[in-house]
Parts: C-alpha cells; structure tokens; sequence
C-alpha cells in the first residue's frame, strides 16, 4: 500500500509501505477513503512531537470501510463505512470508565499518527475499535464525517464544554482556524448572546461569519478594546484559544471578564506566561486539555440532522496519491486560503 510516513523534522514522503495486519482481537483493519490533515501533522514535521519515530504513517483523522475485524470485536464488521476517532479508548482503565479517553492509560489516547502507525495511507490498523470506530449512516458524505475525528469534537469538548458557554454569554474565539470555527458553529447551540471571532487572516473571519460569528476584529484592530465597548467594558463570559502561541493566549486572558472562563484549544510550541499577579483576584478559570471523543455519537446525530456546519470548512479536495501537493496547500493556508484539507481515495 502507500502511505504518508515520517521520516525527520522536515522530511517526509508518500511511498510504499506493508499493509496492516490484525495484531489483537480489538483491532479492525480500515481501508481509508477519506483522510485529512491536521496542524498537529504539522508541529510533528518540523519536531515539535519528538516521540512520534522515524518510520511512522502520519494522520489522525478518517472514514473508510472495515476490511477484517479482531475476533473481540463486535460493534462493526467487515463491510460497515466507519468514522476513524482521533482518540482509541481501551475501555478498561479509570479513565476510559469515567468517559476521559483522551488520558487512556491502557494504551490509548492519542496514539494514531503519534505512537503507531496512523490514517495517512490506503489501510489502517485502529485498535480498541469497539470504541474507537464509529458506524455512519449512507447519507452522511465522506468529506463532513472525517470532520467529526478530530476538528468538531476537539471545539465542542476542549473549547465550548470546558468553556462552559451558556445563553446569553459573550464568547471570544481567537483563532478561526478549523477548530476556531467548529467552536463558533457549537458555540451557537447555547444561544450566546454574541460570538466575536478574531484572527489575523481576513479570509478566516468571513468563513467566520459563515460558521456563525456575530462580530469579527482582525487581531491589529485592538480586538480587546472591541469586546470592552461590547460589553461596557466588563469582559467576556468565554474565551476560547484556539491558535496555540503565547501572545493569543495572553490576549484571551486580558478579555476575560472576572469570574470567566479561558478555554486553550490551540497546541502551544513555546511557554506561554500567565500573569497571575493580574489574575488572583478575579476567579477566572483557565482550562486546557487533549480532547477525549466522548461527544462524537452526539455530534454525528447532529451532523446526520443537517445540524453542524461541515461542509463549507473543506476548502481543498485531492486524491490520496496526491499527499505532497495537498500538504504544501495546508501548510501554505494564509497564502491558498485553506481550512480543511481533504484527500479520497
């Protein structure tokens, strides 16, 4: 088969590779028809993920048909179109009993793309596939259900849930990006009272407006100063990080209201500071976090309802043999305009 692997920081290639085998009775065999990129792919191309090993299929992130099962396995069969998670969950240690699939410590967790071979290629091996695969009904297309393996319950969980957004809140996004934009779109099933999205990237704040966001400010338009005149100078009730470096984290933190919530979504490369001697007295709560897919049964109804907003983040659709080409597109997004990236098979 060919597949996408890792070879060193800045090297990596499409080539051929052995094709998956059943190694436990957990596992299922996946013959990909859709995967995409993720900005995580990147940080582990330039070396941010020191333990992903030289010789790895990269991605995370996919939809495919179940070719051969484990024999433990029971709620997919060969044949079955599923949704590969982000996340694999053992389903047995502590934390996968209290639904926290992203700590597994039964060897799960964020393992795709990371710590075994992942989804960038013709075949994948999932373990854990009870749950950590998901059916899909015929209706739903490709190209919105391989949203749901990462982008969408990543917003949903880590900024929205954490954030704890309720009715008539003022939320801040920074970031509007794809998971910047999957938290406006979830954002909005709780009825805030206003959602303003701030990024530096013009093009981003009008897919923006199209995901849902009320207000957007381009982060040299003093965003801060904007979110001060919305709320008579009080602060908002949300801010959700979702760009992962330090000046955007210390820019959510200054328009926190007091007694607010700081959602970091975004995966940061370098320390950020948290001033502390600003924020003892205001009893915000800042919440981080690997996103855990337990919402992603939930946001499947919703995306077979016609609920969730998928379609218009895939900006860039190619074949699978074309990898190299559609990676420069992603990592090239302020220049191409792209969001989500989609390879088929």
């Amino acid at each position: 088969m060919k597949a996408h692997v890792y070879h060193a920081p800045g090297r990596s290639s499409w080539e051929d590779m052995k094709e998956p085998g059943i190694r436990d009775a957990a596992d299922v065999i996946v013959r990909v028809s859709a995967v995409t990129i993720c900005g995580t792919d990147l940080h582990i191309l330039k070396g941010d993920v020191p333990e992903v090993r030289p010789g790895t299929v990269l991605g995370h992130e996919a939809v495919g048909e179940v070719v051969e099962t484990g024999g433990e396995v029971r709620s997919v069969r060969a044949g079955d179109r599923v949704l590969v998670s982000c996340i694999s969950a053992c389903g047995r240690c502590s934390y996968c009993r209290v639904g926290a699939y992203g700590q597994c410590r039964g060897g799960g967790g964020w393992i795709l793309g990371h710590t075994v071979h992942g989804t960038q290629a013709e075949y994948v091996r999932v373990p854990f596939a009870d749950l950590s695969v998901h059916p899909l009904p015929s209706a739903v297309r490709d190209q919105d259900a391989v949203l749901l393996a990462d982008v969408f319950p990543t917003a949903y969980e880590v900024g929205v849930l954490n954030g704890a957004v309720r009715p008539g809140d003022t939320v801040v996004v920074v970031g509007a990006g794809p998971v910047g934009l999957a938290a406006i779109a979830t954002a909005r099933l709780f009825s805030p009272a206003r959602i303003v999205a701030v990024d530096v990237i013009p093009s981003r704040l009008t897919a923006a407006r199209t995901f849902g966001a009320d207000v957007q400010a381009l982060e040299g338009e003093e965003p801060g100063q904007l979110v001060a005149d919305l709320t008579d100078g009080l602060g908002a009730d949300v801010v959700i990080e979702a760009v992962g470096a330090p000046e955007s984290f210390e820019m959510c933190v200054r328009m926190v209201r007091p007694g607010g919530h700081v959602a970091n979504v975004g995966v940061h490369e370098k320390p950020a500071t948290l001033h502390l001697e600003d924020l003892w007295s205001k009893n915000v709560t800042l919440t981080t976090g690997l996103v855990d897919t337990r919402t992603t049964p939930a946001l499947l109804r919703m995306l077979t309802d016609d609920r969730l907003p998928t379609a218009p983040m895939v900006t860039h659709t190619f074949s699978l043999g074309r990898m190299v080409e559609a990676y420069d597109t992603f990592t090239r997004a302020s220049e191409t305009d792209a969001l989500k990236v989609v390879l088929t098979a």
